[in-house]
C-alpha cells in the first residue's frame, strides 16, 4: 500500500539569482546535451534505516524545515538568456514526500519490494529547471522499522553535504529547528570562488599540464555515448595489505589519497605503455578561509586532472613524496573548473578515468545513533556514480580498505574491471612490501598473464619471405613485367609500366638531392600518380610524407614546417593548391620522363623511414609519427596472407 504527495510545483517566488560553482557548470552541461530518454548517472540517493517509533509527519517537517532553512535546496538551474548558466533560488517550495507501507507482505517478497521502490525512485528524473531537486521516499519495513530514501540530483549536494544534512535533520525531529545555529550560506562559498586570482590559477595549471598532446585512455573515445549507468566490481583488501598501505603513507608522512593516486598510476602507466600519465580524482574542494565551510551544505567538490610521470627507476617512497609536494602545490588552485583547466591545455578531454578517496565526516547513521525519542539509526548506504567509464572509490571504513572500481558495462566487462582491481592490489602490495623498490620493478601482472601475453598473444614470429618494398617491387617488375600491377578507373598499368615510371621519378628525385632519410612531400591526388609517386620515393631511398590537400592551408603549412621535407612532388593540377607561403623546393610529377635503370643503387634497409604520416593529435595539433621500412614490409606480408595473396 502507497501514497503519493508529489506538489504541483508551482514558483511562489524568487528569493535570488546566484552563479554555478565549477563542477555544478559541468553537471548543468552534461544534464543538457542529455536526451533525457536513459537513466541519469547524476541521481543520488541515500537510504537510512530507522528503527523504533517513528513519526512519519513530524520527519517529513523536519526535511520540509530544511529546505527553508538551506537556500541553495531551493535551487534550480537553467541558462539565461546571455546563455550563462546560473542558479535561482525560490522562496518557498515543497518537499516531494512519497511514503510506501510494504508490512503486509511476506519477508521475502518486502525486501524486493523495497529494492524495486528505491530503483523506481532513482530513475525518475530530475528537471534541473524545476526545484526542489531533492524528494523523499519513507518505507515502512515493520512496525517499528523504517527505511528513509532520499535522491537528488548530485548538482545540489555532494558526499560530504549528506551527514551533515542527516545531523541536522534528526537535530530538528527531535528538538527543532530553533536547536540548529544559525546557517551558513552556500553563497559565501560562491563569492569566495568569484575573489579568487584566475590568471595566477591559470598559469600553475599551463605549467602543469606543459606538454600532455594527448588523453590518458582506457576505453575508445566516444562523445556521442549514450548515458549508461554503471556496474561495479568491489573488494574488501586483506587486513594486512590495508594495515600495510597505512604503514607505508604514515612512515613517508604522505596521505592514502597519495598511495592510491600513485598506485592508479602505475597501473594506467602499464595498461597504456606510457610514462606520462594523466586521470581525474575528486576533490573536495572546501577551502579553509571560508567560515563555517566545514558544515555547509551544497556543492563544493571539484573534479581536476592528476598528472603523474613515472621514473621507472625512482623509488616508491620518493615517488610518493613528489607527488605528495606536486598535488599540495595545486591545492589553491583546485577551484577551477575542468573544462577551463583543459582548455588550457589545449582543449579535449585529458583522461576517462578518475579516482576518489572518500573522507567524509563520520556519518552519525553508522554508528547505530539512539536518538532522545528511542529512534535509531541502524545504517546508511549511498548509491552514485559519474559519466566516466572506469571511476576508482577507495574508503577506509571499520572494516578495513574498500576498493571499488565502478565501469560502463558497454566498454567493459565484469571480468576485464575485476583483473584492473586486482592488478592495483598487486601494485599497492609490491609497494607495501618494499617502499625502496623502483616504480619500473613492480609488475602489474600474475604469472599466468604474463605467460598468456609472452608465451600466447605475442607468440608473432614468422619468417617474412620478401624484403623492403622497393626491392621486392623491383623483383616483382623483373619477374613478371607484363602483369598488371594497378588499375584506377580506366588507367592501367603493368608491373613494367610502373617500374619505368618510379625509376624516373626516384632519377630526378637523386638529382635534387634526396637519398637516404631525406623527407618527400607527396602533393598528389589518390591516382596512379601516388603509387608511382611513393614507390620512386622509396627507390631513391626517402621517405614519403602524404599532403591532403583538402586540408586548410596552415594546418598544411604547418605540417611542412615541422617535418622539414626535402623537396614537394606534386602535379601541375595540384601545385597551385600548395600554401603560397611555401619554400621547400618543387618536383612536377608530370614533367618526370620515364627510365629503364635506377641512377644509382636502392639501399634502404629494414630500420629506414619508409613514410612519415601525420595524425590529428589529441590538442589538434597535427603529430608526426615515422614507419620504418620493415614495419611496412611486415604490415603488408601479413595483410597479403591473411587475405590470401601471394608474394608476386
Amino acid at each position: 500500500m502507497t501514497h503519493t504527495s508529489r506538489p504541483a510545483r508551482k514558483p511562489s517566488g524568487l528569493e535570488g539569482v546566484l552563479p554555478l560553482s565549477p563542477l555544478q557548470e559541468g553537471l548543468l552541461f552534461h544534464s543538457l546535451l542529455d536526451d533525457g530518454e536513459g537513466p541519469d548517472v547524476y541521481a543520488v540517493q541515500l537510504a537510512v534505516d530507522l528503527e523504533g517509533p517513528l513519526d512519519a509527519a513530524r520527519l517529513k517537517d523536519a526535511m520540509a524545515a530544511l529546505l527553508r532553512r538551506h537556500a541553495n535546496l531551493r535551487a534550480g538551474f537553467r541558462s539565461v538568456r546571455s546563455g550563462k548558466p546560473v542558479q535561482f533560488i525560490l522562496r518557498e517550495v515543497e518537499l516531494p514526500w512519497r511514503e510506501a507501507d510494504l508490512t503486509h507482505l511476506p519477508a521475502d517478497e518486502r525486501e524486493a519490494e523495497l529494492g524495486r521502490l528505491a530503483d523506481e525512485d532513482r530513475v525518475e528524473r530530475f528537471d534541473l529547471a524545476a526545484p526542489p531537486l531533492i524528494r523523499c521516499l519513507l518505507i515502512r519495513r515493520e512496525d517499528a522499522l523504517h527505511r528513509l530514501v532520499v535522491t537528488n540530483h548530485h548538482i545540489l549536494l555532494d558526499g560530504w553535504s549528506m551527514p551533515v544534512v542527516l545531523r541536522e535533520l534528526f537535530t530538528v525531529y527531535e528538538q527543532g529547528a530553533q536547536a540548529l545555529p544559525p546557517v551558513t550560506p552556500y553563497k559565501n562559498y560562491l563569492q569566495w570562488l568569484a575573489a579568487q586570482d584566475r590568471t595566477e590559477t591559470e598559469q600553475v595549471w599551463r605549467r602543469t599540464l606543459a606538454g600532455v598532446e594527448e588523453a590518458t585512455r582506457l576505453a575508445p573515445a566516444g562523445p556521442g555515448r549514450e548515458a549508461r549507468m554503471p556496474e561495479r566490481v568491489e573488494a574488501l583488501l586483506p587486513a594486512d595489505l590495508g594495515d600495510g598501505i597505512a604503514e607505508l603513507a604514515a612512515s613517508g608522512a604522505v596521505t592514502l589519497n597519495t598511495v592510491v593516486q600513485l598506485a592508479w598510476a602505475v597501473v594506467l602507466g602499464r595498461l597504456t605503455g606510457r610514462d606520462d600519465v594523466v586521470f581525474g580524482t575528486t576533490v573536495a574542494g572546501r577551502p579553509a578561509d571560508v567560515p563555517g565551510v566545514e558544515s555547509m551544505v551544497g556543492l563544493f567538490i571539484n573534479t581536476v586532472p592528476v598528472r603523474v610521470a613515472l621514473d621507472h627507476d625512482e623509488p616508491w617512497s620518493k615517488a610518493l613524496a613528489r607527488l605528495q609536494n606536486e598535488q599540495a602545490d595545486l591545492g589553491p588552485h583546485q577551484h577551477l573548473g575542468l573544462a577551463e583547466i583543459q582548455a588550457l591545455a589545449g582543449g579535449g578531454e585529458l583522461f576517462d578515468t578518475t579516482v576518489l578517496v572518500e573522507n567524509y565526516p563520520v556519518d552519525p547513521a553508522a554508528e547505530g545513533a539512539r536518538l532522545e525519542s528511542g529512534l535509531r539509526l541502524v545504517g546508511a548506504k549511498g548509491r552514485d556514480a559519474t559519466h566516466y567509464p572506469l571511476t576508482l572509490v577507495v574508503s577506509r571504513t571499520a572494516a578495513g580498505v574498500q576498493v571499488r572500481l565502478d565501469y560502463r558495462p558497454d566498454l567493459f566487462d565484469h571480468a576485464s574491471a575485476e583483473r584492473i582491481l586486482r592488478r592495483l592490489e598487486r601494485v599497492l602490495r609490491a609497494a607495501v612490501m618494499d617502499a625502496d623498490r623502483p616504480v619500473g620493478d613492480i609488475d602489474v601482472l600474475d604469472a599466468v598473464e604474463r605467460d598468456r601475453l609472452v608465451s600466447g598473444v605475442n607468440a608473432t614470429g614468422a619468417v617474412v619471405p620478401v624484403g623492403v618494398v622497393p626491392v621486392w617491387f623491383a623483383g616483382c617488375a623483373a619477374r613478371m613485367p607484363e602483369a598488371p600491377a594497378v588499375v584506377w578507373g580506366e588507367v592501367r598499368l603493368s608491373y613494367g609500366e610502373l617500374w619505368s615510371r618510379a625509376v624516373g621519378v626516384a632519377n630526378e628525385l637523386t638529382r635534387v638531392g634526396v637519398g637516404r632519410g631525406s623527407v618527400v612531400a607527396l602533393a598528389v591526388p589518390r591516382s596512379v600518380d601516388a603509387v608511382v609517386a611513393m614507390l620512386g620515393v622509396g627507390l631513391a631511398g626517402g621517405a614519403f610524407l602524404p599532403v591532403d590537400l583538402d586540408f586548410p592551408a596552415d594546418r598544411i603549412a604547418y605540417i611542412l614546417s615541422d617535418a622539414e621535407p626535402a623537396v614537394i612532388l606534386s602535379t601541375r593540377d595540384t601545385a597551385d593548391r600548395l600554401p603560397s607561403e611555401t619554400t621547400v623546393p618543387l618536383v612536377l610529377l608530370d614533367s618526370v620522363e620515364p627510365a629503364a635503370e635506377l641512377a644509382g643503387e636502392c639501399a634502404v634497409s629494414a630500420g629506414d623511414a619508409a613514410y612519415v604520416l601525420y595524425t590529428s593529435g589529441s590538442t589538434g595539433r597535427p603529430k608526426g609519427v615515422v614507419v620504418p621500412h620493415g614495419a611496412l614490409r611486415n604490415f603488408l606480408w601479413s595483410m597479403g596472407s591473411q587475405v590470401g595473396l601471394s608474394a608476386g
